[in-house]
């Protein structure tokens, strides 16, 4: 072959294998700079390195273009060698640049990363656009995360600008994505098969079925030239995969609608074995409907195995209430003093003393039983002497002004704060500070088996309701601790069961009674 047959290339193509022949090797820098090499690969210029998708080296006819070029006065100069696709960055409002439609949709992900690098450092890698710096705007070529990024963060982005047409710019987009390693089978498909009908409508002589197919043909005088590559040889040096994988993914992306294959995208049937039992079915609406029908089916096993999980917590839930059950039954009570390790759950109205000058306490004057002092609380139930088991709950009423003191008493008890319910008076009373209209109910947990309510049974966090004669508390309090536990043991402590009205949920055999003082005369379980 002779030098005047050989096509000449552009100029970034012919710089790329100037700057091969003279160091052995070129690696590209940018997409723009691969595509041009892959250009030359096709006409056998340039051969690209197995193992390295941007490196490449001289071709069959590397020497031989570039004796034609300096015979035409086209060999680049040694600025050109050093910098083959040598251009300078323009600075865009992102809104003058046409993004179109675009094959693959953004991942959030890595444009939330992109603005978290430009926010710290600055965009370093251009992105690529088709038109003229001075045009008003201009289209998207490659960049589409970086472009966003700029987007959301309100500063300009940094362009390359290229000359070239609509199928250019879908080339440019279509071989930095190819040239990625995270595409999946269905991208991988959707992407070869629009490269494949670009590449056609540039080398339409490729085509099967046009006269020579992508072979060397003769020219009159009997002398061979070289014409471009079958799309699957010229796309398999492109990449640098084999030319049977191209043929696969090309036939999937043919084969399958572009629909079915977005439907599956990121999904985990996005793989080739069901890209391939989906491209037997011989309609795009069947193809369409089978992927469908798969995502529905995923949907539909989420809810179930969401239903499962939610089955398999309330069993879990029974069992640890179960267990804590029978540790409660294996507890000591006596009629004669305060009981031992018996009860998971705990319900106290400690006798706080009062002050004279208000009745914010909760408690009424003639109080059933004498007013313990604090230290006398914190030690009633501490340590061995504790009548709740090691894994229990604890609701404790305190005042308002008692709150310090009602959390100190729950720790010498072993327990953990973790939450509390407010009870509303409605009328107002008495108070140094403020008038009192309102008492808390401290949640306190303890030991490792939890005891907390299963999500939505949680009762609300505050309660309204008149106190009555002697600020009773009200019984839906002891009503939302039945309701919790309905089967555990329950100990209220202060309270005596002839005091409670008929009906009220404290007499239906779960719960019992501790009154008056540890130990005294009429202490005891009831």
């Amino acid at each position: 072959m002779t030098a005047q047959n050989l096509q000449m290339p552009k100029e970034a193509g012919l710089s790329i294998i100037a700057a091969a022949v003279r160091d052995g090797q070129y690696r590209c820098q940018t997409a723009q700079e691969v595509r041009a090499a892959c250009l030359a690969m096709a006409h056998r210029y340039l051969r690209r390195d197995p193992k390295d998708g941007n490196l490449f080296h001289p071709g069959e006819y590397a020497l031989a273009v570039l004796a034609r070029a300096r015979e035409t006065g086209r060999f680049p100069d040694a600025a050109a060698l050093d910098n083959p696709a040598m251009k300078v960055a323009v600075a865009r409002d992102p809104q003058s640049i046409h993004v179109g439609n675009r094959l693959r949709d953004l991942d959030e992900k890595t444009v939330l990363a992109l603005m978290d690098a430009f926010e710290r450092s600055g965009q370093r890698q251009p992105i690529e656009v088709y038109g003229k710096a001075s045009d008003a705007s201009v289209k998207l070529g490659a960049g589409g995360h970086r472009l966003e990024a700029c987007r959301r963060l309100g500063i300009k982005v940094l362009c390359f600008h290229y000359d070239g047409d609509d199928l250019d710019r879908q080339l440019c987009e279509i071989d930095e994505n190819l040239i990625r390693s995270d595409l999946t089978p269905a991208y991988r498909a959707l992407f070869l098969a629009r490269r494949k009908e670009i590449y056609l409508v540039k080398h339409p002589e490729t085509a099967n079925g046009a006269i020579g197919n992508g072979r060397e043909k003769l020219r009159q005088i009997g002398e061979a030239t070289l014409e471009a590559k079958r799309f699957t040889a010229a796309t398999a040096e492109a990449t640098g995969q084999k030319e049977r994988t191209i043929q696969r993914d090309v036939e999937r992306g043919e084969k399958i609608s572009a629909m079915a294959l977005h439907l599956l995208s990121g999904t985990r049937h996005d793989k080739g074995v069901t890209l391939d039992q989906i491209k037997r079915l011989e309609t795009p609406q069947a193809q369409e409907q089978y992927a469908r029908e798969l995502i529905a089916a995923d949907k539909a096993i989420s809810a179930e195995s969401k239903e499962i999980r939610t089955a398999k917590q309330a069993g879990n839930r029974e069992s640890r209430f179960r267990l804590v059950e029978l540790i409660a039954k294996n507890g000591r009570r006596s009629s004669a003093e305060m009981p031992r390790r018996a009860f998971p759950v705990g319900y106290v109205d400690a006798p706080w003393q009062q002050e004279a000058w208000s009745d914010e306490t909760g408690q009424d004057k003639g109080l059933m039983y004498p007013s313990m002092p604090l230290e006398e609380i914190m030690a009633l139930c501490a340590g061995d002497k504790s009548p709740f088991t090691p894994d229990a709950v604890l609701f404790f009423w305190v005042p308002m002004n008692r709150l310090d003191d009602g959390i100190a008493v729950m720790r010498a008890w072993g327990f953990e704060f973790v939450s509390g319910i407010v009870w509303d008076k409605v009328d107002i009373g008495m108070g140094r500070w403020v008038r009192d209209r309102a008492e808390i109910l401290l949640i306190g947990k303890r030991g490792k088996i939890s005891l907390a309510p299963e999500m939505g049974t949680q009762p609300p966090s505050l309660y309204a309701e008149k106190k009555s004669q002697h600020s009773r508390k009200p019984v839906w309090f002891a009503e939302q601790i039945d309701r919790l536990y309905p089967t555990m043991p329950k100990l209220e402590m202060f309270q005596r069961r002839e005091s409670l009205a008929a009906g009220d949920v404290r007499l239906n055999g779960t719960w019992e009674f501790w009154g008056n003082q540890a130990g005294g005369p009429e202490g005891g379980v009831e």
